[in-house]
């Protein structure tokens, strides 16, 4: 069996109540769910959250709560790992039968079914424990530079300063989505990005939304995009 897990508390500072905060028309969680929905990958669709209210638009929208998150997992220090441990755990006790666990975060507005498709392909065919998309730096950050005080500028490596950027080698980070993990894994605590498979998605589908101005950011980019999908 395949699960899909979304953590989503309640006590965002940032952005108050972001995770059902209304985004295109709809509670930004529920996009996350929709599509997870849509790629007929899982046979659940869990949140995990401490609160009463985000328990039941998801249920609205079609996952399922069956157990609140406890508090101890829902500060701002939590990390992911022990709370999908935790919501496997629950699920488990409810007598399913788990094999790959999909994280995926609530505010994902722009995940895609090929990129969830893609990357449970990938990590079926390798040996690793984890998938998850990643996209290149815009820049080399080989050439990356610091700032002192006085306004001068320092590069970090010095030993690339004259180094053409095409002669550079890429670097990658996490796209910040989802991650697909074995059930074992997630259990065990392992770190996912050492011990995971990076599976390439383009940059301007990565957008973290941390601040109002990116929320309005994010949602014209929205706009564009399903405009262009529609033509």
């Amino acid at each position: 069996m395949s699960i899909a897990i979304i953590p989503a508390r309640g006590g965002s500072k940032r952005i108050p109540r972001k995770n059902i905060k209304m985004f295109a028309g709809k509670p930004m969680i529920a996009h996350a769910i929709t599509t997870a929905k849509m790629s007929g990958l899982f046979e659940h669709i869990v949140v995990s959250t401490d609160d009463q209210e985000i328990s039941k638009i998801a249920q609205k929208w079609g996952a399922v709560t069956p157990f609140l998150r406890p508090d101890e997992l829902a500060n701002d220090y939590t990390a992911t790992v022990p709370v999908i441990a935790h919501a496997i755990q629950s699920c488990r006790a409810l007598g399913w039968y788990i094999e790959q666990v999909c994280c995926i975060y609530p505010g994902v507005p722009f995940l895609q079914i090929e990129d969830l498709k893609g990357a449970l392909q990938l990590l079926l065919k390798s040996d690793m424990d984890y998938s998850f998309p990643v996209t290149e730096f815009p820049s080399a950050i080989q050439r990356a530079m610091k700032r002192t005080d006085d306004g001068k500028m320092q590069p970090f490596y010095p030993q690339y300063e004259l180094t053409r950027t095409q002669d550079l080698e890429p670097a990658f980070h996490d796209a910040g989505q989802f991650y697909w993990g074995k059930a074992e894994a997630w259990l065990l605590n392992n770190k996912v990005h050492s011990n995971g498979v990076g599976y390439i998605i383009p940059n301007w589908r990565v957008v973290d939304i941390d601040t109002p101005e990116d929320w309005d950011r994010a949602e014209l980019l929205f706009e564009v995009f399903n405009h262009k999908k529609r033509e």
